[in-house]
């Protein structure tokens, strides 16, 4: 979701992200026009009339789990969004009892949480874990 038009958007797929993408992004682009989402999220400057890239990770009952916030200039990283929600989707799924560590990709190990895991985290992490 951008301040720019659906058009703009349009013309960004067919001659952007399509050429980044095969067949373009996979899920619509919104137009936020006049900033109201924006304004909701803390993004945009009514001033400059621009909003700040904003990445808000919500979960099914709406509730943000994640967000981040980066200036133009800094470009993201759609892999690790998406690894994100993958981790979240787990969790979630798990009801609790799973969680994920730091740089956790599908199919990788998880830990318990639990009193028996406080204090040995490094130990699970050293033994267990490899570093991609």
């Amino acid at each position: 979701m951008s301040i720019d038009s659906v058009f703009v958007h349009k013309m960004w797929d067919e001659n952007e992200l399509s050429k980044m993408v095969k067949g373009g992004i996979p899920f619509p682009m919104l137009s936020d026009a006049g900033g109201r989402v924006g304004t909701v999220y803390g993004i945009y400057d009514e001033n400059a009339g621009v909003e700040t890239r904003g990445r808000f990770v919500i979960d099914p009952d709406g509730v943000i789990q994640a967000y981040e916030v980066l200036m133009p200039p800094v470009g993201r990283n759609v892999q690790e969004s998406l690894r994100q929600i993958q981790a979240f989707q787990l969790v979630r799924n798990s009801k609790g009892t799973e969680a994920t560590p730091s740089g956790w990709k599908p199919g990788k190990m998880t830990l318990k949480p639990g009193p028996d895991l406080v204090g040995k985290v490094w130990k699970v992490w050293k033994t267990e874990m490899a570093f991609d």
